[in-house]
């Protein structure tokens, strides 16, 4: 008597066979190096910005409310300078 076998299932499937999974994961690796390139990047000139005296969190337009003991900030400028930046970098990196 033959040993039996266990039946096939459909959803395993080996991933030297279907070379597009091997492309995607690819994809995904250069796609997630390149956020840590950026990340650092960004990291590295908000340090050398810092470093320089440059005031950020405190320009023009910022907004600072002190009334007895509650303070509220709110940095508008920062902001738009800020999400300015990232949109450019991010148009750079989608190259």
């Amino acid at each position: 008597m033959r040993p039996r076998r266990p039946p096939s299932n459909s959803a395993t499937f080996s991933r030297a066979s279907n070379s597009s999974d091997a492309a995607a994961g690819k994809d995904r690796t250069l796609a997630f190096a390149k956020f840590l390139v950026l990340f650092g990047l960004l990291i590295a000139a908000a340090g050398l910005l810092l470093w320089w005296g440059v005031p950020v969190g405190r320009l023009p337009g910022d907004l600072v409310i002190r009334r007895g003991s509650l303070s509220f900030y709110l940095p508008i400028t920062t902001s738009l300078l800020v999400s300015i930046l990232l949109t450019l970098l991010m148009a750079v990196f989608k190259r």
